[in-house]
């Protein structure tokens, strides 16, 4: 099957866009350590960053949303990962070409994702992505799964949804990118646990590796036409 190259990229932010695990699974310790406990490994960490705060918590202390301590445990989680966002985060290795490369043609890309804007911009702001525009977690009275934020980020882009391809880790993305009526594209290099079964995610593309992404989406610039969406 052929895939039209699109007029416009929608990524997700963490373990789509960029490796944010490591900033998180530290502040994830940090709370471990507030309560006495021991490091978790980071392979136990990494598969749950793309669940957010509650679900860090859950897994550092055990837990769960509806606990009486668990809103402290996600402020102090929080707190700690907020002093330094991209201390050690960045965007995955194979990635940068083709930012590079959409950049300098001028074609429209940005950021749709469920981190607040509190942590999210700085973030952005700190790896100098020029996107052309984020849309965080509360931003809109809706986020992702619903397609509300795809719908308003192509819109801000001048680019018709059916243009757009949304790239994701998770299947809240793929739920909203075919909702909003955009290609839905999942990479398997993000944060996917063992418990989820990415297989019966609605996708309509996956890619291995960011590589493989870069590759699809811009093997040439004379390959490449430009769409007006």
């Amino acid at each position: 099957m052929s895939y039209a190259q699109p007029a416009a990229l929608l990524f997700d932010l963490d373990g789509t866009l960029v490796d944010t695990a490591p900033d998180l699974a530290q502040a994830t310790n940090a709370l471990r350590t507030h309560h006495g406990l021991a490091p978790l490994p980071y392979a136990t960490i990494r598969p749950q960053v793309s669940n957010g705060g509650s679900a860090l918590v859950e897994l550092a202390l055990g837990l769960a949303p509806t606990h009486a301590d668990h809103d402290e445990a996600r402020r102090f989680l929080l707190e700690v990962y907020g002093r330094d966002v991209a201390q050690h985060s960045r965007v995955f290795p194979g990635l940068e070409p083709l930012l590079t490369a959409w950049d300098s043609a001028h074609r429209p890309w940005g950021i749709v994702t469920n981190k607040p804007r509190a942590y999210a911009a700085p973030l952005v702001e700190a790896l100098n992505l020029t996107h052309g525009v984020l849309l965080a977690a509360d931003d809109l009275p809706l986020k992702k799964p619903d397609p509300a934020p795809l719908l308003e980020a192509a819109r801000r882009l001048g680019i018709a949804p059916g243009d757009c391809w949304y790239i994701g880790d998770h299947l809240r993305d793929m739920q909203a990118a075919r909702a909003a009526g955009m290609q839905a594209i999942a990479v398997r290099y993000g944060y996917i646990g063992d418990e989820e079964a990415p297989s019966t995610w609605p996708v309509d593309r996956w890619f291995e590796t960011p590589e493989s992404l870069t590759q699809a989406l811009w093997p040439g610039e004379n390959d490449m036409a430009v769409h007006s969406g």
